[in-house]
């Protein structure tokens, strides 16, 4: 079900889920929808966290992940290239981002994320600045690309990563 309603917020925005419509989406009776989830913004909810602990764990996977800062970074542009193509489940992430800055209730589903973005910068940087930087600048940089006539390609992404990461060794002061 919670694929479905992001598949529904992709095509249709937020404003578009409903119980009837995640339950066609899903091939599921309307009733199922409405057993798991009472309200809508229970299904949001729960669709934004499913989406930020599946983003958390392909970033912390990267930092974890063997290589040096040069094949983490470059994991990383391939990564941000391929999930604009297609742009639909981003965008519905973004969507269920934007609601929850005004639904204080539903701000802690991305805090992992955040915690998981940092958590990269932090194999690159001891700067907090620098740190704050880059997962501040990570969205911004996916938005834009949404908003592109031509999203960047990978490696596009990799030298505006190898300006907000410099490798450890040659860090810029920021």
């Amino acid at each position: 079900m919670i694929e479905a309603t992001v598949r529904v917020i992709a095509r249709d925005g937020a404003a578009g889920v409903t119980h009837r419509t995640v339950a066609r989406e899903a091939e599921l009776p309307t009733t199922a929808t409405t057993y798991y989830f009472s309200s809508i913004d229970a299904l949001l909810t729960a669709a934004l966290t499913q989406c930020m602990e599946e983003d958390s764990a392909r970033i912390e996977a990267l930092a974890a992940g063997p290589g040096d800062s040069a094949g983490k970074r470059r994991s990383l542009a391939l990564l941000m290239a391929r999930i604009l193509t297609p742009p639909g489940h981003l965008l519905a992430e973004f969507e269920l981002c934007l609601q929850a800055a005004r639904r204080p209730e539903q701000r802690a589903a991305t805090r992992r994320w955040q915690e998981a973005l940092a958590a990269f910068a932090r194999e690159f940087t001891d700067s907090p600045l620098r740190v704050k930087l880059f997962t501040q600048a990570y969205d911004g940089l996916l938005l834009q690309a949404l908003l592109a006539d031509e999203p960047p390609t990978a490696d596009e992404f990799e030298e505006l990563l190898r300006e907000l990461l410099p490798d450890p060794g040659g860090r810029r002061p920021v």
